[in-house]
């Protein structure tokens, strides 16, 4: 019998990979304390209509879900955005506003497993509700860049592509399509990075739903997702893009390009220019966002996008709870892992052990395991051989151990109520009496 194997998409973490995991989460844990968020934690299994509320019907394919023993239909959390909008929404009077929460947490979705994406993953979520200006992007695009920042990584390793679904909206109804349509045709720009022949593949979507499109309306909306950082400007929106609207749509435009700046000054007054580029490419495919989106792409690999997130400011009403605005997003261990690795900073565990206690035989163990757990209950980690070894054998088993310090227990030190403490790196000896075992231990592991 070959034995039994983990799930499709499923990880297994020995020692060695959860130390990764851990590293991981806490460069995340302490770039989000840092910013001043909050964390929380959430049930794993929800209403499945949560998640059909907020992202439709068809979400229930990509979902672990299930009717339970009281014949509810449930599923597996496949992302934290609901669950976070349905607990602020029914404390919302109570919170000081902005309210500033994270989480890390696992995720479940029934996809295809592939490089990158796994059917259980972790995620880092950071959410901010109560703030409608572009001040909260700008904190949470700090913070994303932490994340990521706080491993080693720099400008050269990866960008955050910043993109704004207010003005397609703008510029789309300019160019006549209707309120129907838009989200319609943001799906075929989603699309257009992942198509080999944009203008061909993009829209067969959108024209098998609504019907054929002219070739210059393709260009202009081709066009658009391509407008670089450098090229955006209030007058090329105004003169180019918006040549046609109508003067209150020019207003709109006006405001949200005030907005845009104010976003991306703060960035810039942040020491934080050179991570962010403006690509109206990213439009972030899913329905409910509703202004600045951004994406977290490796500039030297082929990895898919490292993180994502965006304003979405009617989730918490669409919920049935009072109205929010609020911005979040996510960054998941897989691809941040394969970036850390193609990296060469992965975390090394360090070693388990502080102490390695040598003993000579029965009467030296008892003597010992009163030390050992002193030690232990003092928050030094201790090791020592379960069975009587020559002293060899245990000196190896320290050195092997990682440990700084071992204690020896033979039978002279006991007859003169010492124990000898040998420091394993320059292997210089003394004797400590044995009720000060404790404090000199704690004392040459922290230095003071």
């Amino acid at each position: 019998m070959a034995g039994f194997q983990s799930l499709p998409g499923f990880r297994d973490f020995p020692p060695e990979d959860f130390s990764r995991r851990q590293h991981v989460f806490r460069v995340w844990r302490s770039a989000a304390t840092a910013f001043g968020f909050q964390e929380y934690d959430a049930p794993v299994l929800e209403p499945l209509e949560l998640y059909k509320t907020k992202s439709g019907d068809e979400i229930e394919a990509q979902l672990f879900s299930f009717k339970d023993k009281g014949d509810r239909e449930v599923s597996l959390r496949p992302e934290m955005t609901p669950t976070v909008c349905r607990m602020v929404g029914e404390k919302a009077g109570s919170l000081k506003r902005p309210i500033k929460w994270f989480s890390i947490a696992e995720f479940y979705r029934y996809e295809r497993a592939q490089k990158g994406r796994l059917r259980a993953f972790h995620q880092f979520n950071a959410d901010i509700f109560g703030e409608a200006g572009p001040e909260a992007e700008i904190e949470l695009i700090a913070l994303l860049i932490q994340c990521l920042a706080g491993f080693g990584l720099t400008a050269d390793d990866f960008t955050i592509r910043l993109s704004d679904r207010n003005l397609w909206f703008y510029y789309l109804g300019a160019l006549g399509f209707t309120a129907a349509q838009i989200p319609a045709v943001l799906t075929v720009v989603d699309r257009f990075e992942k198509a080999g022949a944009p203008q061909v593949e993009a829209f067969k979507p959108y024209e098998e739903k609504f019907g054929p499109l002219d070739q210059t309306t393709k260009n202009r909306v081709h066009a658009f997702a391509l407008q670089s950082g450098k090229n955006f400007s209030e007058q090329e929106i105004l003169t180019r893009w918006l040549q046609d609207a109508k003067p209150e749509a020019r207003e709109k435009v006006s405001a949200r390009l005030a907005d845009f700046r104010k976003l991306m000054d703060g960035l810039a007054d942040m020491g934080l220019k050179d991570f962010v580029e403006i690509d109206m490419m990213v439009v972030r495919g899913l329905a409910y966002y509703t202004g600045f989106v951004f994406e977290a792409f490796d500039r030297k690999g082929d990895l898919r996008a490292l993180a994502g997130g965006g304003r979405y400011n009617d989730l918490i009403k669409k919920l049935g709870y009072t109205d929010l605005p609020a911005v979040g997003f996510a960054i998941g261990d897989v691809t941040t892992g394969l970036l850390l690795e193609q990296r060469g900073l992965t975390s090394k565990p360090g070693p388990a052990t502080d102490v390695y206690v040598v003993i000579g035989g029965e009467v030296e163990r008892k003597a010992a395991f009163a030390d050992i757990q002193a030690l232990r209950a003092a928050g030094v980690r201790v090791e020592y051989p379960f069975k009587d070894l020559s002293f060899g054998k245990q000196f190896k088993a320290a050195s092997e151990s990682g440990a700084k310090l071992a204690l020896i227990y033979g039978g002279d030190e006991l007859a003169h109520g010492v124990v000898k403490l040998r420091n394993l790196a320059d292997r210089s000896e003394r004797d400590v009496p044995r009720g000060q075992v404790v404090a000199m231990v704690r004392s040459l592991l922290t230095g003071h």
